[in-house]
C-alpha cells in the first residue's frame, strides 16, 4: 500500500520521542538519591505520579471524547508539546516538591493524548495486520519509555535536569514529526459521544470484562516492572552499566516481544496468544527473585522489599499477569462456544 511503510515508520518514530518523558522521573533517581536531592519514598512518588496522571487524562478524554472532537494528529501534537514542556520544566524546579510532582501528573495526562491515540492512527492503515500495527506501537513505546535509561549510561555525570531537558526536547521533536504524517484510508469513522451506560455495559457483558480484566492484569506488573527494573542492580552481574541493562530489558526485549507477539495474533488466535505471553511474563516476575541468588547481592528498592526482599519482591508483580492470562482463558472459551452456537 503506498505509503504505509513511511507513514507507520513515521508514527513509529514520533511515539519513540514523545514516550521518553513517561520514565524520565524513573531514570533521574539514582541521580537525585546520590545528590541526596530525594529520598528512595519521594522519589518513588515520580513514578507515581506519571501513572495517576495518565489514568486521569485517560478518563478526562473519555468523558469529552476528544479522539472523536479533535482530529487525532492534532491531539497527538498538543499533548506532545504539553508533556514536552512539562518535562522540560522539571529542571526549573525542585526535584521532588509538590510543583515537580503536579509537573509530572500533567505529563502523565498529556501522554493519554499520545499513546492511545497513536494506536487509533496506526489502525487506519491496518488491512489484515492489525496485530502486527499494534505491535509496532507498543514496541515504539517500550523503546521511547527506555530512552531516558540509556542517556546516563551513554553520558556518564549527566545531570538529572539535563535529562529531563533531553527528554522534554525529544518530545516536542515527536510533536513536529506528527505533522508529517497521514491518515490511513482505514482510518476509524468518529464514535458516538460517551455514555455512562457504555462503561456499564463493559461491565455487564462478561466478554469485555474478561478483557478488561486481562489488560488490568498485565498493567499490574508491567508498569511496576518498568519503574523497578532500573533500581535492580542487575547490570552489574552482566558487567554493564544500570542504564544499558534497563534499557535492554524494557526496551528491547519488550520490542521484540511486542511485535513478534502482534505477527503471530494476526495468524493464529489472539486470545491465546495473550494468555500465553501473559503466563511467560508472570513467571518471569516469580522466577526472577530466586534467580538474582546467583548473582549480586540486591539492597535498593520501593516500600515492599524491606519486607519481602527482591527475591520475593518481584513475585508479587507475576499475581496480575497469571490473572490476566486466566481472563483471556476464560475470554477464548467463550468466544469458541460463541462461533459454535452461530455455526
Amino acid at each position: 500500500m503506498p505509503g504505509k511503510a513511511r507513514n507507520l515508520a513515521l508514527l513509529a518514530v514520533a511515539q519513540v520521542l514523545v514516550l521518553a518523558v513517561w520514565f524520565a522521573g524513573t531514570a533521574v533517581l539514582p541521580a537525585l538519591l546520590a545528590e541526596g536531592a530525594a529520598d528512595a519514598a519521594r522519589g518513588g512518588l515520580l513514578t507515581v505520579a506519571v501513572q495517576l496522571g495518565f489514568v486521569a487524562g485517560t478518563l478526562v478524554s473519555a468523558l469529552l471524547t476528544l479522539a472523536d472532537r479533535v482530529p487525532a494528529r492534532r491531539l497527538f501534537c498538543l499533548s506532545a508539546l504539553v508533556a514536552g514542556l512539562a518535562t522540560m520544566a522539571m529542571a526549573a524546579v525542585p526535584p521532588a516538591g509538590i510543583a515537580a510532582l503536579s509537573l509530572r501528573f500533567l505529563a502523565g495526562a498529556a501522554i493519554a493524548g499520545v499513546y492511545p491515540i497513536g494506536m487509533k492512527l496506526a489502525s487506519g492503515w491496518a488491512r489484515g495486520d492489525l496485530g502486527l500495527m499494534i505491535g509496532l506501537l507498543v514496541g515504539a513505546l517500550t523503546i521511547g519509555s527506555a530512552s531516558p535509561h540509556l542517556l546516563p549510561a551513554l553520558l556518564p555525570g549527566l545531570s538529572w535536569r539535563a535529562l529531563y531537558l533531553g527528554a522534554g526536547a525529544a518530545a516536542l521533536a515527536g510533536a513536529a514529526l506528527i505533522l508529517i504524517f497521514r491518515e490511513g484510508p482505514a482510518a476509524a469513522a468518529p464514535r458516538p459521544p460517551f455514555r455512562l451506560g457504555h462503561a456499564l455495559h463493559a461491565w455487564r457483558d462478561r466478554r469485555l470484562r474478561l478483557a478488561n480484566a486481562g489488560y488490568l492484569g498485565h498493567m499490574w506488573e508491567l508498569y511496576a516492572m518498568w519503574a523497578w527494573v532500573p533500581l535492580f542492580p542487575h547490570g552489574q552481574a552482566l558487567g554493564l552499566p544500570a542504564g544499558f541493562a534497563a534499557f535492554a530489558v524494557i526496551g528491547l526485549m519488550g520490542c521484540a516481544g511486542a511485535v513478534a507477539a502482534g505477527l503471530v495474533a494476526d495468524r493464529w488466535d489472539r486470545a491465546l496468544v495473550c494468555a500465553g505471553a501473559m503466563l511467560a511474563s508472570g513467571a518471569c516476575a516469580v522466577l526472577i527473585g530466586p534467580a538474582s541468588l546467583v548473582s549480586v547481592p540486591l539492597t535498593l528498592g520501593p516500600a515492599l522489599l524491606p519486607a519481602l526482599g527482591w527475591r520475593w519482591g518481584f513475585a508479587v508483580l507475576g499475581i496480575g499477569p497469571l490473572l490476566g492470562a486466566w481472563a483471556m482463558l476464560r475470554l477464548r472459551a467463550l468466544q469458541r462456544a460463541s462461533f459454535s452456537a452461530q455455526s
